[in-house]
């Protein structure tokens, strides 16, 4: 079993790592930590770079967390990779970052969050970044 995190270098998906690591180290659960690209990584702003990579890496060495990172770049939407990661890992949960979306905005960009509901077969933590300062 494991705790699965849907995680990009926003401060939604800090917010997201940081609960996701807290239930693991709580339940003594492997975390699988998935951070994704449909095409090009090198210039997605959602795809995690090396010392990005790196310092989740360190975090969770430190954390005493035993995880493992996933960088697929298959193509697929985040969703379907949050999704596929569930199902190879056997989640038991699924931890995701929410923003702050217009109700257009949802209608003509859809939602990966909302995907991720819909299709899971596991419960999902949805958490929100805390308010700036």
């Amino acid at each position: 079993m494991s705790i699965i995190v849907g995680y990009v270098p926003t401060p939604e998906g800090e917010a997201a790592l940081e609960r996701a690591v807290s239930e693991a180290r709580r339940n003594s659960t492997f975390l699988v930590v998935i951070n994704s690209s449909r095409g090009d990584a090198t210039v997605d702003k959602r795809y995690a770079q090396g010392s990005e990579i790196a310092s989740i890496e360190e975090r969770l060495g430190r954390e005493g967390v035993e995880h493992h990172i996933l960088q697929p770049v298959r193509g697929n939407d985040a969703a379907s990779e949050v999704l596929q990661a569930a199902e190879d890992y056997r989640a038991e949960l699924i931890v995701i970052g929410l923003r702050k979306r217009t109700p257009v905005g949802k209608l003509i960009m859809g939602s990966t969050a909302q995907q991720i509901l819909l299709e899971a077969d596991c419960p999902i933590l949805a958490v929100k970044a805390a308010p700036a300062t």
